[in-house]
């Protein structure tokens, strides 16, 4: 796992990030590294935006991503990862996901239960805390075409780049299977 301290960071990690963020990140660390894959990860100041994100990365290479978590009226759930710029209207979606009535997004206490993470820190790498399966994990099919996705480790305080194969067989290792859409089509 390769460490990129900002400008603004010592060289260390260890003197460069809060001890309750390393916490956050230990269990998912010695999942990649149960799995031998390797990550690069950004440390910056908490994003909550995409609008944020693009501010902060500065020429961070790789495709960037934004997370919704949804529920239906029966609180099926789902994660969408979606390219950065992309617009989804959740209506649309209904009865391709099959969602009984509408679809809205889910609330802070049920995305806690479910993946473990707190508003702006949603990522698919939180699916490995839902061992019950009981959220299903969609990707926009924009993603699969690029070599390395960006996404959040479980807090919104850093990015880790990820090689798109690898992500891929993090979620299936996880139970998380992706479900490819095309949401130009939508």
């Amino acid at each position: 796992m390769t460490v990129t301290p900002t400008d603004t960071e010592p060289e260390t990690e260890t003197d460069s990030v809060a001890p309750e963020l390393l916490a956050i990140e230990a269990p998912l660390r010695e999942y990649l590294a149960s799995l031998a894959i390797e990550v690069t990860i950004h440390r910056h100041p908490p994003l909550r935006t995409v609008e944020d994100s693009k501010a902060l990365r500065g020429a961070l290479p790789g495709l960037h991503i934004k997370n919704l978590f949804l529920r239906d009226k029966k609180r099926q759930r789902w994660l969408l990862t979606l390219h950065e710029d992309r617009a989804v209207d959740l209506k649309s979606l209904r009865p391709i996901l099959a969602a009984k009535g509408g679809l809205s997004f889910a609330s802070a206490e049920l995305l806690q239960d479910s993946l473990g993470v707190s508003p702006g820190a949603v990522t698919p790498l939180a699916l490995m805390n839902d061992r019950d399966q009981a959220v299903s994990f969609v990707i926009d099919q924009a993603l699969c075409a690029g070599p390395v996705i960006n996404a959040h480790p479980l807090h919104n305080q850093a990015t880790v780049a990820i090689a798109r194969d690898d992500l891929m067989r993090f979620l299936d290792a996880c139970g998380h299977p992706p479900r490819v859409l095309n949401f130009d089509a939508v």
